[in-house]
């Protein structure tokens, strides 16, 4: 029963950061316009992500814009986006591989060893994405805050972290602690049948003298 619902908790754990992987990746909230110093034009707001960059203004429709070219964008920028697409392709096989591996599914029929096999598979998987994902979030974040606390930027150019940055980080937890039940899970399926051999070779021994306890009663009898 416990391992079963380790294999609830780490699904549902992963879905929700599955879920959390696309929304990052789509989100234009990484970098928001910071109001400091003499930037006091409230009734606007800049958003940029990996993709788009949008400015919303009060009373007007948000306006958004694709990037022109690739090339032009900067390092950080790329980085962050194939870390992501591919952390968005591992989270799906990921959750993917944890239903297979499921009590409930009949795709690897009655073999509990294949079963732990790939939950532990797709505990790994879990892990990874998570890591991927901190890995251009805590970036991005490290890079804005260095540009913010830097007096060469001007206030006009100076950012702060946007929703998706905290987002990515809640997901990346979410998306390790499901990895680390099902990893988890792998060794709590081993547990009873550890526990079914030695019992069996303890038992053993009483069989023997059960029979020869039998034999001498039965010599002695004649």
């Amino acid at each position: 029963m416990a391992c079963w619902a380790l294999q609830i908790t780490g699904l549902i754990l992963g879905g929700i950061g599955m879920i959390g992987t696309f929304a990052i990746t789509a989100m234009p909230q990484w970098r928001v316009s910071a109001f400091i110093e003499g930037n006091i034009v409230v009734f606007e707001n800049i958003w940029e992500g990996l993709w788009m960059n949008c400015v919303y203004q009060v009373n007007i429709k948000m306006q958004c814009k694709f990037y022109d070219s690739v090339l032009a964008l900067p390092p950080i920028l790329e980085v962050s986006r194939g870390l992501m697409c591919f952390a968005v392709m591992l989270s799906v096989i990921a959750f993917l591989t944890a239903i297979t591996g499921m009590k409930c599914t009949v795709c690897v029929g009655d073999n509990k060893q294949a079963r732990s096999n790939i939950l532990l598979a797709a505990g790994i998987i879990f892990i990874l994405t998570g890591i991927l994902i901190l890995i251009p979030v805590s970036w991005t974040a490290s890079n804005i805050i260095g540009d913010f606390y830097n007096p060469a930027v001007h206030a006009g150019l100076k950012r702060e972290l946007g929703a998706a940055l905290y987002l990515g980080w809640v997901s990346s937890a979410f998306l390790m602690i499901g990895g680390a039940l099902f990893c988890s899970f792998y060794s709590c399926a081993d547990k009873p049948r550890t526990w079914r051999y030695s019992s069996h070779s303890c038992h053993r021994p009483h069989k023997f003298e059960h029979v020869e306890m039998k034999s001498t009663t039965k010599h002695a009898y004649v």
